[in-house]
């Protein structure tokens, strides 16, 4: 698998359920702003909406950093529209629901399980110039956690805008960064 940290999102338009509509989302309304592309294998199903509800009590924090959720399946946004009229935990849900049924996107982000026509469980990070910044892909019995990929955004949200520093491991807002240097060598 090659990389995909710093390539641009590749072009996309798909159609999405969001807020009781359906509307048109493509890859120009990720730019000018941190996006965050939430893969998952199917609507209905078992560890998905787990995720998905876990964004969705923590989408308030991802807004307060100027940050916009996609989340996308190979489903249709008809499906996500009776999933969402259905499900207790998906009716929480405030951020777009992308539908994929071609797999375009999915195939985009490299996401794809072929045999199944499903995407994996990919999470990618987006700043505002639509360049990838963080790839997380997880196999699909093992879920996400919302608090951990905020704390991922807001250590990318820092690094973009303090060019020299770096975010040691387990780098939580406020605590102190790295600024990579000769007399660092061999002390750390």
């Amino acid at each position: 698998m090659s990389t995909y940290i710093n390539t641009e999102i590749k072009p996309f338009t798909a159609t999405a359920y969001h807020n009781g509509k359906f509307v048109q989302v493509s890859d120009t309304d990720l730019k000018g702003k941190w996006s965050v592309v939430f893969f998952y294998p199917a609507d209905f199903t078992f560890v998905c909406p787990t995720e998905l509800g876990d964004l969705a009590d923590n989408y308030a924090e991802f807004q307060k950093l100027g940050v916009e959720i996609y989340s996308v399946s190979t489903d249709t946004h008809f499906t996500h529209k009776a999933w969402h009229d259905t499900s207790d935990t998906i009716k929480k849900i405030q951020y777009p629901m992308i539908g994929d049924p071609t797999g375009t996107i999915t195939r985009n982000f490299g996401v794809m399980i072929e045999e199944a026509g499903l995407a994996d469980r990919g999470t990618f990070v987006i700043d505002p110039e639509g360049k990838i910044q963080i790839v997380e892909i997880n196999a699909g019995g093992i879920g996400r956690d919302a608090l951990e990929l905020l704390r991922k955004v807001k250590a990318a949200q820092y690094v973009a805008s303090h060019p020299g520093e770096v975010c040691p491991a387990k780098w939580k807002e406020g605590e102190a960064t790295l600024a990579p240097s000769l007399d660092l060598v061999g002390k750390i």
